[in-house]
């Protein structure tokens, strides 16, 4: 067979299908060109799923006629200019786009309409584009001072088979509608409004940027939940800027769609974030949980190549160890920050447990007093219940007696002397007073404003965890030998990438050598794992090499077994607990981080505001 030329028809069918894969693609190349064009108001229309129609309208700079023919040529851009010498360079893209391929191909395979008026020109101009046919620039409306107007209909009609591979409309609309939050999340100063077939579903006013408009465009896409919870994340390192906000521990999904990263303002799914998030979340979250988290990484265009994959979702970073690097320490020093805090979340769902489906109007009216009850206490109502049932005028066995000053004179105190300051009262503290201990499991506390209720067992785990976390960081982790070392044999590569890490995992308990090509011997194991399987463990962090680029199979084994011996350790569910023994778990728990979620990411307490309780029972 000889080799001979494709017509251009079908060279730029072909380009378009790595470029436009689903409606949701096409949105994403025309909404980046409006931000690249300085729009501050993007609008999107959708029909059928995308495939009927799509109109992407902006406030941007607009085009001109001539700019007009010269945007549906293939390699045609204004996002790429040349150096002094006139070469373009490829490692410096500062644009959401520079490719010049997207509108080409939305309008190889669609019936593509552009409608534009530059920035200070009087007039507006059209051009379409059906199945690659290019028209003529003609003369046409515009609503707005300046801008563009993109509409593509009947997409992927010149490529009949595609459409066979598109999902349904539902699910074509909510890739789309991701996609639109994705990119409003990056530039929260821009409006968005989405409208699918004549509904709208999303509308997104500019926000000022920095954190706060920042995070109350998250609050808007993510839910309050989010933002309630979140916490703030700005680092920089060798020139690498981190910022954004990821959700406590307790504040966690089945999966991992509530993980966004962004590189310069560009969305992009990367399994460095996987990695990351799973090695700064290890010791707070189950295999199974995940948490929500938007990062903002902002780095010299030079330090990462965004030419990877025609659709620009992929990115490779020069320095992949930094940026890992920076993303975990960012987020366990925020987490480490949090102290105790528990999400929001974990009161609403108590709550939501305790609130029946329908609550009825109280049959009781208080008395006319404007305190309600606690005006019948003196002789009203109190009085009647406790001659109706016995002992509940008595005192309980934990009863507190008010403090009452000790007269002039007693027990040593003469009048004039100095009166000892007084303690400070322990309902002040974050996690209040020990009031009582429910089924020798649970410790009830009262704050000033409120109910707090802790898993005993669960908050001392946790205790008895970080502790011994301290404990292994400050010296190395205690090892084993093997009575006979172990060889492993690998893949040569594999082998590589373990020996070029010897020294950390040495710090881990696990020493290795290299033995030959293919093949390493295993000489010491950490002692905490007791008897291990060698080759499956060296075999786990090859695997954890090759993915993410560290040993995250013998960080987290050790974790879990850190995490038995804590729960191990730790106080029992069934343990009586006296009042001083509980008020110090409190205590410790309040200056112990991470102590609000136990080591798999369940709350430790639940804290009930006294307003909440109110509600409960009808009393607000």
């Amino acid at each position: 067979m000889r080799i001979h030329r494709l017509p251009p028809e079908t060279v730029n069918r072909i380009a378009a299908g790595e470029v436009v894969e689903r409606p949701a693609s096409a949105i994403k190349e025309l909404v980046e060109n409006a931000l690249d064009a300085g729009a501050r108001q993007v609008e999107v229309q959708v029909e059928g799923g995308g495939l009927t129609r799509i109109l992407v309208a902006d406030d941007g700079f607009g085009l001109s006629p001539e700019e007009l023919l010269l945007a549906v040529e293939r390699h045609a851009t204004s996002k790429l200019l040349p150096d002094d010498a006139g070469d373009y360079d490829l490692l410096r893209i500062a644009t959401l786009g520079f490719r010049g391929e997207a509108l080409p191909s939305i309008g190889s395979v669609a019936r593509l309409s552009i409608t534009s008026r530059a920035r200070g020109a009087s007039d507006a101009h059209a051009l379409r584009v059906d199945g690659g046919a290019m028209g003529q620039v003609t003369p046409a409306a515009f609503p707005g001072p300046h801008g563009a107007r993109v509409e593509v209909r009947d997409l992927f009609y010149a490529t009949p088979a595609r459409l066979k591979f598109m999902k349904s409309e539902r699910a074509e609309a909510m890739a789309i509608a991701e996609e639109i939050k994705r990119q409003a999340m990056a530039h929260e100063a821009v409006s968005f409004s989405l409208e699918i077939d004549g509904r709208k579903v999303l509308r997104l006013p500019a926000e000022p940027e920095g954190d706060e408009g920042r995070l109350a465009r998250l609050s808007a896409i993510m839910g309050r939940e989010f933002s309630d919870n979140a916490l703030l994340i700005d680092h920089v390192r060798e020139g690498v800027r981190l910022s954004g906000y990821a959700g406590l521990p307790t504040l966690n999904r089945g999966n991992a769609a509530h993980q966004y990263l962004f590189v310069n303002g560009r969305p992009v799914r990367d399994r460095l974030l996987q990695g990351a998030l799973r090695g700064a979340y290890a010791d707070f979250l189950a295999r199974d949980r995940h948490p929500l988290t938007a990062l903002f990484l902002e780095l010299d265009p030079a330090l990462v190549d965004v030419n990877v994959h025609p659709a620009k979702a992929e990115v490779r970073f020069r320095d992949p160890a930094l940026v890992r690097g920076l993303i975990v320490g960012g987020l366990r020093h925020a987490l480490a920050g949090a102290g105790h805090r528990a999400s929001t979340t974990v009161a609403a769902d108590a709550l939501q447990g305790l609130r029946p489906g329908m609550t009825p109007a109280p049959a009781y009216r208080p008395g006319p007093s404007a305190q309600g009850f606690s005006s019948w206490s003196g002789g009203g109502w109190g009085q009647a219940l406790a001659q109706a049932i016995p002992g509940l005028g008595e005192n309980s066995a934990r009863h507190e007696p008010a403090y009452e000053p000790p007269p002039p004179g007693a027990s040593g105190f003469a009048e004039g002397d100095l009166v000892p300051a007084p303690t400070p009262d322990l309902v002040d503290y974050p996690l209040g007073a020990a009031r009582a201990q429910v089924h020798e499991t649970y410790i009830v506390a009262q704050t000033r404003d409120g109910v707090v209720i802790v898993d005993q067992h669960a908050a001392h785990e946790r205790l008895v965890y970080e502790k011994m976390k301290a404990e292994m960081a400050v010296g190395a982790v205690a090892r084993q030998a093997l009575l006979i070392p172990e060889v492993v044999e690998l893949d040569p590569a594999e082998a590589d990438r373990l020996v070029a890490r010897a020294e950390e995992l040495a710090a881990l308990g696990l020493i290795i050598e290299p033995f030959g090509a293919g093949a390493v011997l295993v000489r010491e194991t950490p002692a905490l794992l007791g008897t291990t399987d060698a080759a499956g463990l060296v075999r786990d962090i090859a695997d954890d090499l090759a993915e993410t680029d560290q040993a995250l199979a013998l960080k987290e084994r050790l974790a879990e077994v850190c995490s038995t011996m804590a729960c191990h350790g730790s106080v029992r569910a069934g343990r009586r607990l006296t009042a001083q023994e509980m008020n110090a778990l409190l205590r410790q728990m309040e200056a112990t981080p991470h102590s609000g979620q136990c080591n798999h990411g369940r709350p430790t307490y639940v804290e009930l505001k006294l307003a909440d309780i109110e509600r409960l029972f009808g009393r607000r």
